[in-house]
């Protein structure tokens, strides 16, 4: 853990828990789950995020009609990362995450770094998972401060990018009752990880009347809290079944297969 202090805040508390592939599948057929997107972790070098994504694309090799894999890379090491990148998606990665830039990341010298990235990922219609921060409420370790301002920021200078924002980006959905915010969300989609933690339940119907429903993706946050805890919230909300199922997967089934055609 002294290798990456972003790693530490997360993962010295007691209840912390780290879970290998096969523990993720197990954990997935006993909640009935096709499928996972796995993300790696945003490592503050780029010798850690190698190590991270060996792993990962270990895993999807291993998994191929279980498991997604997204990598991470470290911007401020730019050649070396747009290698990395590119070295992973030869491999079957499928974009990075999960991503977590901070305010300063759109400082002009850092975000020259992010640009052939974005570049990268937007030419081949992969993803970008970024971590979202929440302006106000509770503190929780590994919160961050990449708030709707800043994620609104990142999102309109890239507006090519798919970008996945998690933890229903940090409450920007709400913004897009302004004209637009919700224009330029046309290619940003929000994962509801770790959801339980946030919000009441009723995230999904408010969330759900705001941006287009295409754009919510089901997220857990495993091993941070077992699937059956993520899922209950949705499936005992009385929604229609056609949107429990897009949410549930269908949404996802769609967005992954733009990727696969786009790489083909």
């Amino acid at each position: 853990m002294a290798a990456d202090s972003g790693f530490a805040e997360l993962f010295r508390q007691p209840a912390a828990h780290l879970a290998d592939a096969e523990e993720l599948i197990h954990s997935m057929d006993n909640a009935g789950i096709d499928m996972s997107i796995v993300c790696g972790f945003a490592w503050s070098s780029t010798t850690l995020c190698q190590e991270g994504n060996n792993y990962i694309l270990d895993a999807i090799s291993r998994y191929p009609q279980r498991l997604a894999g997204l990598i991470t890379v470290y911007p401020e090491d730019s050649h070396a990362a747009l290698c990395e990148l590119e070295r992973c998606v030869h491999k079957g990665a499928i974009g990075i995450g999960e991503m977590r830039p901070s305010a300063d990341s759109l400082d002009s010298a850092l975000d020259s770094l992010w640009t052939p990235l974005a570049n990268f990922l937007s030419k081949n219609g992969l993803l970008c998972l970024i971590h979202s921060s929440e302006p106000v409420g509770h503190f929780y370790h590994g919160k961050g401060d990449f708030t709707p301002a800043y994620l609104y920021q990142f999102i309109t200078r890239f507006p090519e990018l798919k970008i996945v924002l998690a933890h229903w980006g940090g409450g920007l959905p709400f913004y897009s009752l302004m004209p637009e915010v919700k224009k330029a969300l046309a290619n940003t989609w929000f994962d509801s990880a770790a959801s339980p933690f946030l919000y009441a339940p009723s995230i999904y119907s408010h969330i759900s009347n705001l941006i287009d429903t295409e754009h919510i993706l089901f997220g857990s946050d495993f091993p941070l809290m077992p699937y059956s805890r993520a899922l209950k919230d949705l499936n005992n909300l009385e929604i229609s079944n056609e949107l429990k199922l897009s949410i549930l997967g269908n949404n996802a089934a769609k967005l992954l297969g733009s990727i696969h055609a786009k790489q083909c």
